[in-house]
Formats: structure tokens, sequence, C-alpha cells
């Protein structure tokens, strides 16, 4: 289960994706540079080859780390691709083609806009077709996809089905999750699409009722559309919500910050969890500000800065599991949880401010001071405050 939103607010595009994978699936945050002029022929994505392209755009990716493909990303153009599972019945149930991250990284790879990697994900699904084992540990685990697409102008749901597709371009705000949400004509379709919509002969119901789909992407409206004020702190809060109770406790399929259930018949009803979450801001004439936890269970992490160019914590080894450890750590404290609650919005205010006014070096100096301290008084008895640091 996942869940994505965009909105354009302010002269600007705001963009946010929780990642619900496996619960101990290791999901890597990685800075890949800009090609020029390659020679290779073929590229080895996770399940097939197909053919390479000499020009690529520079991208970030949260990657899986058993596939080559990414649950969401930024390029250096400024186009944030993030990708969701939907269980249409077209769903291949043998072999292999291209996985829907597959194509969230080839469209960020190839695309310069919106509307170009929205074509590019179209053609390629169109000629090597999409599905293969998408689960880390359940192999058996297939499903086609929809995308939410966006640059500085504009932002594009595309829904799939087998080879078939369905493109709207959105006005003013979507959210998508897994199922369908396009009803009745649509900007663009290809030839075989129903007119209708995939959801009313295509969708298969079962996973879609009890995965809570459309109950979490009307709790993703909802935000959106009361949001007054955008920015990168609005989007975190969003990406936090549970629906009763803490994630932890009380949890349920209807959390947009989805933690696994427990136990046998926990875990089957709930296998998901959300073990990675970005947050970008798009504006013309600007770079992204982009900011990803990095690690499990947003509620507990804190969004940290990364950009294309210079350093960020993002990128060390083993912050995806110290994270888990953290997490399992939180899970068997309540008083912890609230305690380290209360400093990441004290922190995080200051690190997401100055990452929205390009201040990167601001923000990765408060992000060491919360991880030479922060987390250490929390799980201690100090109560050491994280200030910004002067410009």
């Amino acid at each position: 289960m996942c869940d994505t939103l965009a909105l354009r607010k302010a002269g600007a595009v705001w963009f946010a994706k929780n990642s619900d994978r496996d619960p101990g699936e290791f999901q890597r945050v990685e800075r890949h540079a800009a090609v020029l002029g390659d020679t290779t022929e073929k590229l080895a994505c996770t399940h097939i080859e197909i053919d390479q392209v000499p020009d690529r755009q520079a991208v970030i990716i949260a990657r899986p780390d058993w596939m080559w493909g990414a649950e969401m990303g930024v390029n250096g153009a400024g186009v944030v691709i993030g990708n969701e599972a939907v269980f249409s019945r077209r769903v291949i149930k043998r072999g292999a083609a291209l996985l829907g991250m597959d194509l969230v990284r080839l469209g960020l790879e190839r695309g310069g806009s919106a509307h170009e990697a929205a074509a590019i994900i179209i053609h390629l699904l169109e000629t090597h077709g999409q599905g293969g084992p998408a689960g880390w540990r359940d192999k058996g685990f297939r499903y086609d996809n929809s995308f939410l697409i966006a640059d500085a102008a504009e932002i594009l749901v595309l829904e799939t089905c087998g080879r078939e597709w369905r493109l709207e371009r959105v006005k003013s705000h979507a959210a998508i999750s897994n199922a369908y949400a396009l009803e009745g004509p649509v900007t663009m379709a290809s030839d075989g699409a129903p007119t209708e919509g995939f959801m009313v002969s295509d969708e298969s119901w079962l996973k879609r009722k009890f995965g809570r789909a459309r109950e979490r992407r009307a709790c993703s409206l909802a935000a959106i559309e009361a949001m007054k004020t955008p920015s990168l702190g609005a989007l975190a809060d969003i990406t936090r919500r549970h629906d009763q109770g803490d994630g932890f406790e009380g949890g349920s399929n209807r959390d947009l910050c989805l933690h696994a259930g427990h136990g046998l018949a926990g875990g089957l009803m709930r296998p998901g969890h959300t073990t990675n979450s970005m947050l970008v801001r798009l504006m013309p004439g600007a770079p992204p500000a982009i900011a990803m936890t990095g690690t499990k269970t947003p509620c507990i992490s804190l969004y940290r800065p990364i950009a294309f160019e210079g350093p960020s914590s993002l990128l060390s080894t083993g912050l995806w599991e110290e994270g888990a450890v953290h997490h399992d750590r939180m899970a068997a404290d309540p008083g912890a949880r609230e305690q380290v609650r209360a400093r990441i919005a004290a922190a995080e205010a200051h690190v997401l401010s100055a990452i929205e006014a390009g201040r990167h070096d601001v923000a990765e100096a408060l992000v060491a001071a919360w991880d030479d301290h922060g987390l250490a008084e929390t799980e201690g008895s100090g109560s050491t405050e994280i200030d910004a640091p002067s410009a």
C-alpha cells in the first residue's frame, strides 16, 4: 500500500509520497549524476533488458535494494514521480516485464518535463508491458500501476491496466492510492481503454476493499483541500496521519503512516509498512526542494534534506538499518514515542524551513545536531534543544 499527493498553490507544486513496502525491506536513497553520450546498448532493469538511451537526467531516487527501479524520486529537470500498486484483473500472472518501479526510474532518467516523462512511461508500457514479481518476500505478489507525475507547470495522473492507460491533466490537486480513481472522459487514453474508467470492469475489488485505498485517498484529498498555506511541514503532517491511535497502537489500513500488523492475523490483514517518505516543492526557475526520511515510519522519523550537489545524511550507509532499530525501540516504549515526536517537531520546523530557503548547509547542520544529540537525549533523560545555526 502507498499514498501519493500533489497540489499547485502559492506559485509552486507541492508533492508528497509514503512508500509502503514489506516492513523489513531496505530502501536506499541514491543520487545518480546526469549522463551524456553513453554508448551502452542495453539496460538491465529489474527483470528484463531494454534499449538504453545515450543521454539521461540526474536523479535522486528511493530504491528498494533488490530491484533496479525506484518507488519515487526527482530529476534534475524538476520532474517528480511516485507510483501506486493497483489491482487489475489483467495483471500478468506469469513471466516478467517492466515493474512499475522500473517505469518510475525510467521516466525520471529520460524525461525533461512531466509531459515528456508520462509519454516515455506510456511508450515503454506499450512496448514492453508491465509485470513480474514485485514483492520482496512474496514473489507471487504482482500488480499494475498508477503514477502521479509533476513538474513546476503541471500535475498528471496516469493509470494503467495491462498495456492500456488513461491520463488526466489535473487543475489544482490530486491524490492517488491503491485503487483506480479516474472516472469518465480524461485528457488522453489508449485506444482500448474504457471511457468510464478501469474501476468499473477491470479492478479486483478484494484488495481494494481490505486495503482501504479509497479511505486513504479521501483522507489525503481532505487534508490538501483544508491546507491554507502549503509548506513542506504541512505535507509532512499529512504523511504522518493515523486514522485512530498512533500507528503502533490502534493501527489500521486507513492510516497514511502505515504500520504493519502484529502476529499472524495482523500480518495477513496489514502486511505493509511505510518504509520511506518524500516531500518535494517545485518552483519555476528554482532547483527542487527535497526532503526524505530515508527510514521507516515517518511519525517517528526526521525529514532530511537532499540536493543534486553537496553532502546529505540520506546517503549515509546504514541509515535505514539504524531507523529500523529505532522503530523497534519506539514500538516498545510509548513514553519515548511522545518524546521523540515532540523533539522532531521542534527540530524539523527549522530543517524544512532551511530546505525551502535553499540553505542546505543550514539544514544539514541541523540534521547533524539531531543525529549527535536529538535521539540520544530523547532516549535518555536530557532535554537538549536543537536550534537553527546562524546563517
